[in-house]
């Protein structure tokens, strides 16, 4: 692979809105280890991991909810790098008879299940915010709810330290992830301005949001203990927080949904494989009336994998040699010029065909409204039954 070259985000829509799940992994599943790209993205995977476990045990320890919120906001970040990792040998696997498709859906499935575990962490992580916060607002409030089993009592778990906030201990940790991710974020960017890759930079984005996230983390330990009567500074940051959690979840978890639903890919992509296809024809094309053309383009995406359709236009003199050819050149260009397209099903349609579109591959609805509830080798079963009945009499 090109160091040069510069790849585009697999959900070019989605992905500025919010930066978790279904990010590109060009260089975190590469081989290339001497690679500055592959190196850096590995360092980033290794450090949030690191950081999410230290900032739960910390936040836990010093009993700070900004810093545990925190360390689930770090985990959003792991969940499409680890189930690439743990997937990648899954989705790259051939396809076989019962998965004709191949195996990429396995990625989508773990992702949807980490997902969701990750948005119920950040919702639980919000109301344990909100239950700090109505303790110390609205004592009486709380302590009536309690009684009736609707919140929790205060003393629970961590045994009256929530009066006195979190320990201030907790803003090293906090402290420690800003300057960290902060040399991430500029050692990412420094590669990617050298490479002019979207990918690199838009993990050094990342890495800014996670060290933003730590800062609010810190304000907020340390405006509980500075300030005067302010423990409820903590919890606050841990809703806020807990919000941009929950946020990633939902994201994550809708990307998950769309790719097992076999949504359609964006523009971006069938864009590339239009460009590369359109390509390929120059070489078989002499400029006349005759010539092959793309008509339409479209796909899914199967966890790393695309699987594209390409309709082309021939002549009706073309013969299914020809077609052969045509189809063998087409699959090779696309599948060597746009990354991580694993199948290419090219069809053929004569030039003067009108809408270049695949729903006429689909059976109209009422002809499938008319047949019998029983298929027809059903009742050709039941008449062939029926005849050698007749027979044995």
């Amino acid at each position: 692979m090109s160091s040069t070259q510069t790849q585009t985000r697999s959900h070019g829509g989605h992905s500025h809105h919010h930066h978790h799940h279904h990010h590109d992994n060009t260089y975190l599943v590469s081989k290339n280890k001497n690679d500055a790209g592959v190196r850096i993205t590995r360092i980033g995977l290794y450090v949030n991991l690191g950081m999410a476990v230290g900032k739960g045990v910390g936040g836990y320890v010093f009993h700070s909810q900004a810093l545990i919120a925190d360390a689930i906001h770090s985990l959003t970040d792991l969940v499409s790098d680890i189930m690439t990792l743990a997937t990648v040998s899954w989705s790259l696997k051939p396809p076989s008879e019962r998965f004709p498709s191949g195996y990429g859906k396995i990625e989508s499935l773990g992702s949807l299940g980490v997902s969701g575990i990750l948005l119920g962490g950040g919702m639980m992580m919000g109301w344990a915010a909100l239950v700090a916060l109505a303790q110390q607002f609205f004592p009486d409030a709380a302590q009536f709810a309690a009684e009736w089993g609707l919140l929790p009592h205060s003393h629970e778990h961590i045994h009256g330290a929530d009066s006195l906030g979190p320990n201030i201990n907790a803003a090293w940790l906090a402290g420690g992830s800003i300057l960290i991710k902060e040399w991430l974020y500029r050692a990412t960017l420094k590669i990617a301005n050298e490479r002019k890759s979207s990918v690199l930079a838009s993990n050094a984005y990342h890495h800014r949001v996670d060290s933003l996230t730590a800062f609010v983390a810190l304000l907020m330990i340390f405006g509980s203990n500075m300030l005067n009567n302010a423990s409820w500074l903590d919890p606050v940051g841990g809703l806020v927080i807990s919000f941009m959690v929950i946020q990633a979840g939902v994201g994550n978890t809708k990307d998950a949904l769309f790719e097992l639903a076999d949504v359609g890919v964006d523009e971006e992509m069938t864009e590339k494989v239009r460009k590369a296809a359109a390509k390929a024809l120059v070489d078989v094309n002499t400029g006349s009336s005759s010539d092959v053309n793309v008509r339409h383009v479209q796909g899914v995406k199967s966890g790393q994998n695309y699987l594209m359709d390409v309709e082309l236009g021939v002549p009706g003199t073309c013969s299914v040699e020809q077609t052969r050819g045509i189809e063998n050149l087409i699959r090779e260009r696309v599948g060597a010029k746009v990354r991580g397209v694993k199948k290419v099903r090219v069809r053929f349609v004569s030039n003067t065909t009108d809408q270049p579109d695949f729903l006429d591959e689909f059976i109209k609805p009422g002809e499938s409204a008319n047949m019998s509830p029983e298929s027809e080798s059903d009742h050709e079963h039941e008449h062939k039954k029926n005849g050698d009945t007749k027979k044995s009499k």
